[in-house]
């Protein structure tokens, strides 16, 4: 696993250990970022079920301010930490070990709102609707952003959930990255 472009492109990530985290794939990220536009000027990501950080590593070095991680495993946190340290990223990131729904509420108290809002959980444990719904219902999406669904290939979400639509789905094996925008985005593409 490793940063596959920009600012820390080349840099080595560790991986969670165990079994309980399923990184996302170098090939994988790469074709994310390919489909949400591969560079950034500024703004802020969400990484909801971060895992190793890798994503929201990914956005910092294509050019995201900043990123806020989250996972409930302390395992995981602790990854997060030593991959910032070794792209020396600290400074654009915030990390905290919580659930997602509880993160969501802290995240609306602050009034963010974000370009791009990574979902990746456990595969066996999906509430994407109801992720993604909340996000749309608490405004945390900038209009031009984008929700990266990451999930099993044998789930398919619905065309529209809340005011945002499925932009593009692709399969990776067994994985699928669907990804979501606001509907006022589709007169664009």
């Amino acid at each position: 696993m490793r940063v596959v472009s920009g600012q820390y492109k080349g840099r080595p990530l560790k991986a969670v250990p165990g079994v309980t985290t399923r990184p996302t794939t170098d090939k994988v990220k790469e074709a994310i970022f390919n489909m949400v536009g591969p560079y950034f000027d500024g703004g802020m990501a969400l990484d909801l079920f971060a895992g190793s950080g890798g994503l929201g590593i990914e956005a910092i070095s294509r050019g995201i301010e900043r990123c806020i991680f989250v996972d409930r495993e302390h395992k995981a946190i602790q990854t997060i930490h030593k991959n910032l340290e070794a792209c020396h990223a600290e400074e654009a990131a915030e990390v905290y070990r919580n659930d997602a729904e509880r993160a969501l509420k802290a995240i609306i108290k602050r009034e963010l709102r974000f370009e791009l809002i990574f979902l990746d959980p456990p595969y066996k444990q999906q509430k994407l609707k109801a992720l993604i719904s909340s996000i749309g219902e608490n405004l945390l999406l900038q209009e031009k952003g984008f929700i990266i669904t990451e999930h099993a290939a044998d789930v398919q979400l619905p065309e529209g959930i809340a005011q945002f639509s499925l932009i593009k789905n692709e399969t990776y094996g067994m994985t699928k990255i669907s990804i979501y925008g606001s509907k006022s985005r589709l007169g664009e593409e």
